[in-house]
């Protein structure tokens, strides 16, 4: 499983009260070009072209549970499974964004990393493994 990076604007984002993670929509979106600890919006990501199944801005997550016990914030996120319809481009990260804020618009919250490019041909699937928790903060 690819480990989860969170971006540093994440932090302060959430402190200030941009995120509200259990009723915001996230979004889930393919890049082939690496992300930076210092990306803090949709728009500092260069994004796969859609094609093959896969649509610009990515595809919606859906939240399970987001809850708070004894001082740590534990997302619970259902894993999302991609089927490709044709030939999909090339990537390498996935990316995960709160799709609801105008300001700061469309804030990043983290990535994973595959380690290597990831190609798709139609009927293939892909699925984003969040494991147990997305995210767990204290």
């Amino acid at each position: 499983m690819a480990i989860f990076n969170k971006f540093n604007q994440f932090v302060a984002d959430k402190n200030n009260g941009v995120h509200n993670l259990g009723s915001d929509t996230l979004k889930a979106m393919f890049t082939n070009t690496a992300p930076t600890s210092a990306d803090a919006l949709k728009s500092d990501i260069t994004e796969i072209s859609a094609g093959g199944g896969y649509t610009t801005g990515g595809e919606a997550i859906t939240v399970t549970s987001s809850t708070q016990t004894g001082g740590t914030y534990s997302l619970v996120t259902v894993d999302k499974v991609f089927t490709a319809t044709g030939a999909v481009n090339t990537f390498r990260y996935a990316v995960l964004y709160n799709d609801t804020p105008t300001s700061p618009l469309k804030p990043l919250i983290g990535f994973f990393d595959y380690g290597s490019a990831i190609t798709m041909a139609n009927a293939e699937t892909f699925t984003i493994d969040f494991g147990a928790t997305t995210i767990t903060d204290v």
